[in-house]
């Protein structure tokens, strides 16, 4: 699809579903589609699934325009869900993707007819200052692959990630591509509040992006229109270590809000 931000890739997955309003993924940072693999056959049973690479992450979307503020980041996506066919839209957003499609429900929530966050950063809680740290050297390229992998595993709750598909493609992502737009800003609980649409918001209880009781109660207190799921055992992986129940607890809410 093309935006004034760049080309954006975008896959169509068509399921048993007599759903109307299809899915759309938004993945989290460093990755791109392929993070979603194991999830799409249950995610399927739910409604027809698109998914996305985002602009200024790895992937096969194409950046031409530098991605400077929070309304950027709202604008392309917009773009995009204005180019497919269908008007409504059930935005689910993994880590940075649950900001992505947070933000675009603050700011031009249009085409979002409900919004599913995934353990998302700034959004219900700031990173914590430990996990910025780890972050940072983890991001610098020229150090050895083993701290990537180490950071990946603290965020998948210590579990190896050498000789994973999905991690050796996050390594990837952070060890051989620049990212061209700008961090994102908490979303504040004000904004938060504003929101019309139905919210699923799931935390995983184990997550080091950020307070997962701190995260609970804002988005307990903050959202009018909210169904909030806790997993107590899942990491920020928590796409992974929990594909089904995730698919069950989003069909369960999307029945609800129709």
């Amino acid at each position: 699809m093309r935006t004034e931000y760049g080309y954006v890739r975008v896959y169509k997955f068509d399921g048993p579903s007599k759903r109307a309003e299809p899915l759309v993924l938004l993945p989290g940072t460093s990755s791109a589609s392929p993070v979603w693999a194991g999830n799409l056959p249950s995610l399927l049973k739910v409604a027809d699934v698109y998914t996305i690479d985002l602009l200024g992450e790895p992937g096969m979307s194409i950046q031409n325009k530098p991605i400077v503020s929070d309304d950027d980041h709202a604008r392309w996506l917009h773009q995009t869900l204005d180019a497919l066919p269908e008007e409504r839209f059930h935005v689910v957003g993994l880590s940075i993707g649950g900001w992505t499609a947070a933000n675009l429900a603050v700011r031009q929530p249009g085409h979002v007819a409900t919004l599913t966050t995934i353990d998302p950063v700034y959004v219900y809680d700031n990173m914590p200052f430990g996990t910025i740290v780890r972050s940072i050297s983890a991001a610098i390229k020229w150090l050895p692959k083993s701290w990537r992998d180490s950071f990946n595993s603290c965020t998948a709750g210590g579990a190896p990630v050498e000789d994973e598909p999905i991690a050796d493609m996050i390594e990837s992502g952070m060890k051989n591509y620049t990212l061209r737009k700008s961090q994102p800003t908490r979303i504040s609980e004000e904004r938060l509040s504003a929101l019309r649409m139905p919210v699923l918001a799931f935390i995983a209880g184990r997550s080091v992006m950020h307070d997962p009781k701190t995260a609970t109660e804002t988005a307990e207190r903050a959202l009018r229109n909210k169904t909030v799921k806790v997993y107590p055992d899942a990491s920020h992986a928590i796409n992974g270590e929990y594909p089904d129940e995730l698919a069950a607890d989003l069909e369960k809410f999307l029945t609800a809000n129709r």
